[in-house]
């Protein structure tokens, strides 16, 4: 049996799934999308995801299209008709289908929802994190408002590619005094010389990433000194450690940055407790 993809009530072959051409997440990126980390079936750290899906539809005035229980029981569905216990589930909500144009449509629209669900093998994202990742940095080209998760993401789609090209996994975005911003689809750590790990404020037009922000709760809780400051690129290959989080990556070391080594071009021992800390707090609080 193939994939099943959820499209706007009706659940069917992946291969077949479909929006209407007008469909204004289609034309015109006027959509909000989530995607959550899936252990045992499960969906991890959930309640992020839900409050920043309810805050980037209010930034959009883009109505709500279900109760949270209604999307959780089509969430929880679409993972059991794929079989899905370890991956990913995407969700794209868009403002719906209208004749073109930039404005907002003056009549109420029913907002288009489409969900799919994809496995991954848990032991070769494991085996990545044991090796560690390259990242490479791109002037900062995105629009001023990062902090709403929407799907307009050309910046970042061009920024992954350099990166694919030079043999990197991640792309960081650099701004105009240099610092670094955020990665196209990840947030950036490091360790400091000084044994502090520093991510950037979430006030700096970046996005409020649910994984970057209970990870500080495991920071936290392991008593480790953090601090939401930014760093530069060149602080960056001068640390102890480095790396990224998000839903796809959890906690991801990052061994290279331009092509110049990091500590000593392997994981360091502070980002592999932290991935296994996040990884266990994901599994005990999943829903």
């Amino acid at each position: 049996m193939g994939r099943i993809a959820y499209v706007n009530g009706r659940y069917g072959p992946h291969s077949e799934a479909a929006v209407h051409i007008e469909d204004r997440g289609y034309q015109l990126a006027d959509a909000v999308y989530e995607v959550w980390s899936v252990f045992g079936g499960k969906l991890a750290d959930a309640e992020g995801h839900f409050a920043r899906l309810k805050r980037s539809l209010g930034e959009l005035r883009i109505p709500e299209p279900m109760s949270r229980a209604a999307l959780t029981i089509v969430l929880r569905e679409v993972l059991r008709r794929n079989k899905v216990r370890e991956g990913l589930i995407y969700l794209q909500i868009s403002r719906g289908v209208a004749p073109r144009d930039h404005a907002f449509p003056d009549h109420p629209l029913r907002p288009a929802v489409v969900i799919t669900a994809k496995a991954l093998d848990r032991a070769a994202t494991e085996a990545k994190a044991a090796l560690g990742v390259s990242v490479i940095t791109t002037p900062e080209n995105r629009w001023g408002r990062c902090d709403i998760k929407t799907v307009g993401l050309l910046p970042n789609v061009l920024a992954r590619q350099a990166a694919r090209e030079q043999g990197a996994a991640e792309a960081l975005f650099v701004d105009e005094a240099g610092l670094i911003t955020e990665g196209a689809s990840a947030n950036a750590w490091i360790l400091d010389q000084a044994g502090i790990l520093r991510t950037r404020d979430t006030g700096a037009n970046i996005l409020r990433g649910v994984t970057r922000h209970t990870l500080l709760d495991v920071i936290a809780q392991a008593q480790l000194k953090v601090e939401e400051r930014p760093f530069t690129p060149q602080e960056m290959a001068e640390a102890r450690e480095a790396f990224i989080t998000g839903a796809g990556s959890l906690v991801l070391p990052v061994v290279k940055i331009d092509g110049q080594p990091i500590g000593d071009g392997a994981p360091g021992p502070v980002a592999k407790r932290l991935r296994s800390l996040y990884i266990e707090r994901a599994k005990q609080t999943a829903l």
